[in-house]
Parts: structure tokens; C-alpha cells; sequence
């Protein structure tokens, strides 16, 4: 005998206790019940398929080349960047936060994974401004 499918159920966790985050384009939380997948995305930064630096001095380019391969990586696994639920973006200058955000709102549109933005001293090359992993579920 087999089981139904069951089809996934994804809900922003917005409690009233909390601040608005969705300002900054994400949740304070998601809760996903009964995903048929789960993607875990790797740092992404901005090389391009040959291994080439994008944006360099440009962390708005580079933000937006990170994303282009975490959603490469995401599309191999069989989801996209609108199933996203989860991000952690590394930037290497706390001054880039509002372009960082910005670039983010641009590419993730209404998409408002729960999210963590931390600065870091240095990144894997010395000019790479932003590092972005994922995980999304479907």
C-alpha cells in the first residue's frame, strides 16, 4: 500500500514579540512541515564558472553573483531560490549592509527566508566582499 503525498506547508514565523524584520527583506523564522527535499547550499562567493573573480571592489556585483550560484547549485538539486528558507550572508565590511540587503531584496523578491548577516575579518580571497550559504526546502 502506499502512502499519499503529502504536499509541503511553509509559514513565515512572525511572533508579536519580535520586531518587524520584514523591512530587511526576512523572517524571524519559517517552519516547513513535511518537505519532499532539502537542499544545503555551500558558501557561495562571486567566481564565475571559471573561477574568476566578479565585481571586484563592487559588493552589490558580488552579492549578486553569489546568488546566481546559490541558485545554480539549487536548481542541480531541484529547487530554486524561491524555496529558499534559510540564509546566512558574510560580509566583509559592515558599511556594505544596506547595499548588501538591497541587492538581496532585488533578487529573492518576495522570498523572506529567515536570515543571518554577520561581518567577518576575511573571507577565503582577499577580495571577496560577500559569502552567502542556504538551505531551502521543497
Amino acid at each position: 500500500m502506499m502512502l499519499p503525498e503529502k504536499s509541503m506547508a511553509r509559514k513565515a514565523l512572525k511572533p508579536k514579540e519580535a520586531w518587524d524584520s520584514s523591512q530587511y527583506s526576512y523572517s524571524q523564522g519559517i517552519s516547513v512541515s513535511s518537505p519532499k527535499k532539502i537542499v544545503f547550499v555551500a558558501g557561495q562567493v562571486s567566481l564565475d564558472r571559471e573561477g574568476k573573480l566578479v565585481g571586484k571592489d563592487d559588493v552589490v556585483a558580488q552579492t549578486e553573483q553569489a546568488f546566481r550560484n546559490v541558485g545554480a547549485v539549487l536548481k542541480e538539486g531541484g529547487c530554486g531560490l524561491e524555496d529558499v528558507v534559510k540564509l546566512t550572508v558574510y560580509v566583509k565590511r559592515q558599511e556594505d549592509f544596506f547595499k548588501v540587503t538591497e541587492a538581496r531584496k532585488k533578487i529573492l523578491g518576495k522570498n523572506f527566508p529567515a536570515s543571518t548577516l554577520v561581518q567577518v575579518t576575511s573571507l577565503a580571497y582577499p577580495d571577496l566582499l560577500v559569502e552567502v550559504d542556504a538551505t531551502a526546502a521543497k
